[in-house]
């Protein structure tokens, strides 16, 4: 017989498991304790982190550049991502190379339009080797620098030919797209502040040297435990969603974890085995997530700490913006003006004591970004509003 895990279980292990209640140590700390950061947007990586943890944006550099702890890097759902330096070789295997596998095909039709000479695969091996030697020669390089070394980068391809939407556009940022996902190369410090999305880019082997790989299954599997520590209890479809895979790579990592079968409000879900117990019930806590926060972004099925909030705090694509949390579920969003002031919109009553935790941490993280505004890369209506 399953165990049943109502919601108010499920909010309480968030709360708990991903610091929302207690600040983590350091960024590391933070990092593992939700199995990856969101990285699409240079921000969030930062913000969530404030958000846990005594830890400002310099740590977090520090973390990223200098120490080199945590690594950007493609994974999941073919999205970017930060993750402690130890997790590379998993995401590489369990995710990264497939989706290396994918592109190439895709950029190798794409590279038809371009009129070349010769087998397609061996020009674009032979121009990824070029990429790589180039950025060996130079690193650390941006993207034009390396193209200077490998002028075959400067290859025009089309897209979308003969569509309204038609592109056209050098293949230099995908084919250092596909030696990134190829485990080969990496995204280091960014030209500017911490908010900058232009990162120059240098060998694995010299930035995290001595990285081992790990077999594709026993990376799922290890993937597929560390989700669920953070995210479970939860359905299979969710782990699923957040992961990527095929139906087939699910089932088979979860048949080597042995998940335990139980209840959730809505359906069937899986929880590590021995975490289908009742935890305690943390004290009510308030909290300001940014936009693409990993917390939020780590189920499909979000209506039970969402509500039916979807429509104002997520973008057309399913994108979250910044989010308010009071006890484990998402209570309204917000965002800043021009200025750095930060603006709250509550969407429910939350009561007095609510409210003026909610607005502590509002005036706590407008004291820790000192000024800074940070506009999200992906806009949602409230956050919108908020802002302007």
């Amino acid at each position: 017989m399953s165990t049943k895990l109502g919601n108010d279980q499920r909010r309480a292990r968030l709360v708990t498991r991903h610091h929302l209640h207690a600040p983590a140590g350091d960024p590391v700390a933070v990092a593992e304790s939700l199995v990856a950061l969101h990285a699409t947007d240079p921000a969030t990586v930062h913000l969530s982190v404030l958000a846990r943890s005594e830890a400002g944006t310099a740590d977090v550099e520090r973390a990223l550049y200098d120490d080199r702890s945590l690594v950007r890097m493609l994974g999941m759902r073919r999205t970017m991502f930060v993750v402690p330096a130890a997790l590379v070789p998993v995401v590489q295997a369990a995710c990264a190379e497939d989706i290396a596998v994918k592109q190439r095909k895709l950029l190798l039709q794409h590279l038809a339009t371009a009129e070349l000479d010769g087998d397609l695969s061996e020009w674009l091996a032979e121009v990824e080797e070029g990429a790589y030697a180039a950025l060996k020669a130079r690193e650390p390089a941006f993207a034009q620098q390396i193209a200077d070394g490998e002028p075959r980068l400067r290859t025009e391809i089309v897209m979308a030919a003969g569509k309204p939407y038609e592109a056209r556009g050098y293949i230099t940022n995908r084919v250092l797209f596909l030696l990134a996902a190829s485990g080969r190369i990496v995204r280091g410090r960014p030209r500017g502040t911490w908010l900058s999305t232009q990162y120059a880019w240098s060998t694995t082997e010299s930035w995290l040297p001595g990285l081992e790989p790990v077999d594709a299954g026993a990376a799922r599997v290890e993937l597929a435990r560390r989700w669920l520590r953070a995210f479970g209890p939860a359905p299979v479809a969710d782990l699923k969603w957040w992961t990527g895979w095929t139906a087939g790579q699910v089932k088979k990592a979860l048949t080597a974890i042995g998940p335990a079968e139980v209840d959730l409000e809505g359906g069937p879900g899986i929880a590590l085995p021995g975490d289908d117990e009742p935890v305690p019930e943390p004290e009510p806590v308030a909290a300001l997530l940014p936009a693409l926060d990993p917390t939020p972004m780590g189920w499909q099925e979000r209506g039970w700490f969402l509500g039916e909030h979807q429509p104002l705090l997520f973008d057309r694509t399913g994108n979250i913006g910044p989010t308010v949390w009071w006890e484990g579920r998402v209570v309204g969003g917000w965002g800043q003006r021009p200025d750095g002031e930060i603006a709250i919109r509550l969407l429910e009553d939350v009561g007095a004591d609510g409210t003026a935790a909610v607005e502590a941490a509002a005036e706590r993280l407008h004291g820790r970004l000192g000024g800074v505004a940070v506009i999200p890369k992906f806009r949602t209506p409230v956050e919108r509003d908020l802002s302007s």
